[in-house]
């Protein structure tokens, strides 16, 4: 399970692209529900390919600290920030969700996208995104919810490929409770049904046209010369079809609170 997982985000960071479940009105609603401002600093947990760090300074004025345990990541969101001329107001590190290296009550908004499903121990992420949330700011989690428990089976499994052997979606209790333990308050959820084909077209939004060429040229060239990412989607495409009744239990939330 860790082998595939580590497969799947060294793939990810090798093309370029990485899924926030919602697509860009998920993200502007996360902003949104932050109060994230001209002037704020913000701290991106999981950057990925680096789309909302750019997101954020482009729509909303502000400074962004992007982290990501993936080295590749690290080094896709620092080409895209300079590829965009915005170098000078966003800075990216390697770190752990689960001890991030920054001192206490430093960022306006922390926020994460289908990202802190991953982290063993959850709790311990989401105390530390607290704790360099300055007094006042907020915290907030767009992430993949259970909306029925248990799961069946077979949506444990394809939640398993599409997201990655090491996630573990909460249901929206479950993600709720995380905050609250964490101290936050005036906490605020809301559950959505995932719809497939808008999770397709929203990627292509995100990404834009010259964006996605650019995905497909590194697929297309990793394809060709890694006998390992020919397998790793030969396995995709078998296990990985969506369930007949993915809506009935898989969605994702949004859950913000105020320090």
């Amino acid at each position: 399970m860790m082998e595939k997982a580590n497969d799947f985000f060294e793939f990810a960071a090798q093309v370029g692209l990485t899924k926030h479940i919602g697509g860009l009105e998920a993200s502007e609603e996360l902003f949104e529900l932050c109060h994230i401002g001209k002037g704020n600093y913000v701290l991106d947990v999981g950057c990925g390919a680096g789309v909302t760090p750019v997101l954020l300074v482009k729509g909303r004025n502000c400074r962004v600290m992007g982290v990501d345990i993936s080295k590749g990541m690290v080094q896709r969101s620092r080409e895209r920030a300079d590829r965009e001329g915005l170098g000078d107001r966003i800075e990216v590190r390697v770190a752990d969700a689960q001890e991030l290296p920054f001192e206490d009550d430093t960022f306006d908004a922390v926020i994460t996208e289908s990202v802190t499903a991953f982290p063993a121990d959850k709790q311990k992420a989401v105390q530390e995104y607290v704790r360099v949330t300055k007094p006042g700011g907020y915290v907030g989690l767009n992430e993949s919810t259970w909306l029925q428990l248990p799961p069946p089976p077979e949506l444990i499994a394809w939640a398993s490929n599409d997201l990655g052997a090491n996630a573990t979606p909460l249901s929206s209790g479950e993600w709720k409770g995380l905050l609250e333990n964490a101290g936050l308050k005036d906490i605020s959820t809301r559950i959505s049904e995932i719809d497939l084909k808008r999770e397709a077209r929203g990627v292509m939004r995100r990404y834009g046209f010259g964006g996605m060429i650019r995905v497909m040229y590194r697929m297309l060239s990793l394809y060709r010369k890694s006998a390992k990412y020919r397998d790793f989607l030969r396995k995709v495409k078998k296990e990985g079809l969506a369930p007949h009744n993915l809506n009935e239990y898989f969605g994702y939330g949004m859950y913000v609170g105020r320090k």
